[in-house]
This record gives structure tokens, C-alpha cells and sequence, in this order.
């Protein structure tokens, strides 16, 4: 049975702002890396890791260099595991984009925005197929035995954990909550996934805000 254990980035200068990151090269702000080194204490003390992989975007990178300080790895990175890319939209206040352009709110537009993309962007549908093709990849590569973790996005986060409970695009999206460095786990066995944790925020209790 392979255990993934899957993270989002610790805190950044546009989350704290609202802003849409999307491919953007953002930077962890002081919180944010605490966070990170927060995750790796937890992980190391809870889990055997043998891989560390991660979406090669700045934010990832940074956070999983921590964690992989924690369990003796070195980590290595993949454009699957991105966010996604809100093309000319990226840098724009979170609340204000999808507020302003009805067709991308899932709020709004529901099912149509799976499909709708930005300009020079991706659309939710482009993401999902990008992050379940680097799941699928991951999967088949892991031995049955080992425990990989995965440093990645609040997007893709939305999308596989999604995808492993059943849900629709729309109420994965929608409903789900992914906060900084939270932690996911997830047993594969014989090819099948199971959500054992999600969202789990405890050991980040003593990171100041």
C-alpha cells in the first residue's frame, strides 16, 4: 500500500495580498516559511518518506526544500503539479477578477466555467487533466510500500482530492479548503485511492500569524 502525503505551499506575499498567483515566480513570506519548516517537523516525526516531489513553481520549490531538509531527500520538481495559469489575469485581486468576469466563477457561471479559460490561461478542465496525468505517473512509479510526499497547489489540491472522493469539478472546487501547508493523506492500493486526511492544519498551531 503507497501512502502519499500531499501539501499546499506555505503562505506567500499575494496570498496574504488576494492576489491571483497562477505561474507567477512569488516569494514565501516570513510566516510562510515557518509554515514549511512546521510541515517537515510534522511529516519527519509522523512518516518514513521516501520521495519528495513537487511543482517547480518558486512557492513549491521553497517549501518543499524544506520539508525535504526534515526527511533526508532530495526533492525533485514537475510542471504537472502547477497551478493553474490565469494568463492575463494573474497578479489581479482573487475576488475582484472572478467577480468582474462572470463566464470563470464557478459561483456564477457553474459547469460552463469547467471549461471557460482565461486569456492565454488554462481552464479548470486543462488543469485537472494536467494534475491526474502527474497523479496517474506518480502512482504507477511508486513501489507498494513507499511514502511520497507532494509539495503543491491549492488548485490542483481542489482537483485530486476531488477526483479520489467522487466529487464534481464544480462542488470540489467550490467546497473544498486547502490552507497553507495543510496536509493530505492518501493510501493507493492496487491502483485505487483512499482519503485517510484532509486539510489538516494542527501542527501549524504554533506558527504566529
Amino acid at each position: 500500500m503507497t501512502t502519499v502525503l500531499l501539501a499546499r505551499h506555505g503562505e506567500t506575499t499575494w496570498n496574504r495580498d488576494g492576489r491571483l498567483q497562477g505561474w507567477a515566480p512569488t516569494s514565501l513570506t516570513d510566516r510562510g516559511h515557518a509554515q514549511s519548516r512546521a510541515l517537515g517537523s510534522a511529516v519527519a516525526a509522523e512518516y518514513d518518506v521516501d520521495r519528495v516531489l513537487a511543482s517547480d513553481l518558486r512557492r513549491a520549490r521553497r517549501t518543499a526544500t524544506h520539508l525535504a531538509e526534515h526527511v533526508g531527500c532530495d526533492p525533485t520538481f514537475e510542471s504537472a503539479w502547477r497551478e493553474r495559469d490565469f494568463g492575463r489575469y494573474q497578479g489581479l485581486p482573487k475576488a475582484a477578477m472572478f467577480e468582474d468576469h462572470d463566464r470563470l466563477s464557478l459561483r456564477r457561471a457553474g459547469h460552463d466555467a469547467v471549461d471557460a479559460r482565461p486569456e492565454s490561461g488554462e481552464s479548470l478542465r486543462d488543469v485537472r487533466e494536467r494534475v491526474l496525468a502527474g497523479w496517474e505517473r506518480l502512482v504507477a512509479e511508486s513501489d507498494p510500500e513507499e511514502t511520497v510526499a507532494v509539495v503543491c497547489h491549492g488548485g490542483p489540491l481542489y482537483l485530486l482530492v476531488g477526483a479520489v472522493e467522487g466529487r464534481d469539478v464544480v462542488s470540489a472546487v467550490v467546497e473544498g479548503e486547502q490552507d497553507n501547508c495543510a496536509l493530505n493523506e492518501l493510501r493507493v492500493r492496487d491502483g485505487r485511492a483512499s482519503l485517510l486526511a484532509e486539510n489538516r492544519t494542527d501542527f501549524l498551531d504554533g506558527v504566529s500569524a
